[in-house]
């Protein structure tokens, strides 16, 4: 493999690639031979920040098929170079930082760690996600150590290193059911709770019975618990659709009290109220928002897609909304600034559903999440009020939309990218019914007054495919519409760009306007 080959693996902070051959047209890339020199890059990595000729790395996995194949070339990097490897098994992508500041684990501890996973991805993919004791790695991190693995700049060992097998997934759990008891003072505070788990067949299915039954809860209509790498139910994804409707439905099947989804590797999760009624995206930013700033006011950094009433919940609960780039590494990385300046920033969220709290070490971990949400469901039943009480008053938009536009290819899509944001800056400025907000950290929100969609519209560069992602929403029924026709003849222009998701969008939009007045039309007679 070419440099070029290993940094074409870069996804952000973390290394993905194909790791499974028989999908048309994906060759594997992840191969193991990359893995093991990736490892191995990761031990000089370390080498250079800690001083040590010798390191210690944990390695865990999530439940994908690739998983024992890339477990030992990982395993076979570390220890090939001198190394020490402790291999935990299957583990959630937090429990692999946590481990590192584990108390218990102190009296020989591990220099960093290692996370086989590739998230929510297709079952043929697979990466890895890397530690240090101060946090997770950055983009330039990532890019250093695959330019190590590219030239083989290793060290050559004069013994093989050892290989321990220390689960930790146990000791995890046994940490969030603590928390949640000395949250809330009992010892089975969520008794007389039914609550629904759905793991997606990924790593969360210990959430089920290594953490809620023993505080008490009843977990009957759990679904999907077992490992299993294929994902035979549904991509478990706490913004997938299918996933979503498959949760709701299992809650109200269940006549549960709350529902809770994992995505593979647990460092997202999303939940549904005892209506069934998905507790996600600016919901879910909303719900651990009223939680953490009735604690202390503060500021909360959210990507840049979240609605305006998310702003106006946030404010009228005493905080500040800080809209901020997508990126889930990038509103961590903007909540820890502001708390550096000395602005209280307790919460950094996407509305994907990584969150990442400051008093748990800007870790996103959905698993964390889930805990303090429960504490707070358990405390709100103890005052017989309903969770969901919190959010009553957000303000959610009538119409949402994203739409994913394609470059063709064959063209520089980030310059042109820039371009096209750069156009519907100006165009936007001098239009009489488009404003742009104030603030613009990515790409370009412009609001529309009420004649024209009463909503906003936001054009962006996606962080690493030749896309641009553009959100609509609006507070008037078919107000969504007349802001996406408004970008389709603006966009029209550019004949490099595939249009046809807005093609699609306008023409369902017809359809369902027409169908709705055969429907009136024959109610009328």
């Amino acid at each position: 493999m070419t440099l070029q080959d290993y940094l074409k693996l870069r996804n952000g902070s973390d290394v993905r690639g194909v790791a499974v051959d028989g999908v048309e047209n994906e060759p594997v890339t992840l191969t193991t031979e990359a893995v093991e020199n990736i490892a191995k890059a990761f031990c000089v990595w370390l080498i250079t920040r800690t001083g040590k000729i010798k390191v210690r790395i944990a390695v865990g996995h999530d439940s994908r098929i690739s998983a024992p194949t890339l477990l030992d070339a990982t395993v076979k990097g570390i220890t090939s170079t001198g190394h020490d490897a402790v291999v935990t098994g299957l583990s959630t992508t937090p429990s692999m930082f946590t481990l590192l500041r584990e108390e218990t684990w102190k009296e020989n501890p591990c220099d960093g760690s290692i996370m086989i996973t590739a998230s929510h991805l297709p079952f043929h993919r697979n990466g890895l996600k890397f530690f240090a004791p101060q946090g997770g790695l950055e983009d330039s991190d990532i890019k250093e150590i695959l330019e190590i693995a590219a030239t083989f700049r290793f060290a050559q060992p004069g013994e093989i290193g050892t290989v321990t097998q220390k689960p930790y997934l146990d000791d995890y759990a046994a940490y969030l059911v603590q928390l949640i008891r000395a949250n809330t003072g009992e010892e089975t505070p969520l008794k007389g709770k039914k609550i629904v788990v759905d793991a997606g067949n990924g790593a969360g299915g210990f959430f089920a019975d290594k953490v809620l039954e023993p505080l008490g809860a009843d977990t009957t209509g759990s679904q999907f618990l077992e490992p299993d790498g294929t994902f035979p139910n549904h991509i478990p994804n706490p913004e997938n659709e299918d996933a979503i409707r498959s949760v709701c439905n299992a809650v109200l099947s269940a006549k549960a009290d709350f529902g809770i989804i994992f995505d593979t590797d647990v460092d997202r999760a999303g939940a549904v109220d005892q209506d069934g009624k998905e507790i996600n995206r600016n919901r879910l930013i909303a719900l651990i928002s009223a939680i953490l700033l009735s604690e202390k006011p503060g500021t909360i950094v959210t990507d840049s897609v979240t609605s305006d009433g998310l702003s106006k919940f946030i404010s009228n609960m005493g905080g500040r909304h800080h809209r901020f780039k997508r990126g889930y590494k990038n509103v961590i990385n903007e909540a820890i600034r502001l708390n550096k300046l000395g602005e209280y920033t307790p919460l950094a969220i996407e509305t994907s559903g990584h969150a990442a709290l400051k008093e748990n070490y800007f870790l996103d971990d959905g698993a964390y999440l889930i805990t303090r949400i429960l504490i707070a469901l358990a405390k709100a039943a103890k005052e017989g009020k309903n969770l969901t009480k919190l959010v009553q008053n957000l303000e959610e938009p009538t119409e949402a939309k994203e739409l994913r536009v394609k470059f063709k290819a064959d063209c520089d899509f980030k310059e042109l990218g820039k371009t096209i944001i750069a156009d519907f800056t100006a165009y936007a400025t001098k239009t009489a019914y488009i404003t742009p907000s104030k603030e613009n950290y990515e790409g370009i929100r412009a609001n529309y007054d009420e004649a024209h969609g009463e909503g906003w519209a936001l054009i962006r560069l996606s962080l690493h495919d030749p896309v641009l992602p553009i959100n609509v929403e609006s507070n008037g029924m078919g107000g969504s519409l007349k802001i996406v026709k408004d970008l389709y003849y603006f966009l029209k222009k550019y004949d490099f760009l595939d249009l046809t998701a807005f093609e699609k969008a306008i023409a369902d939009a017809r359809a369902d306007a027409m169908e709705k007045a055969k429907h009136n039309w024959r109610g009328a007679i």
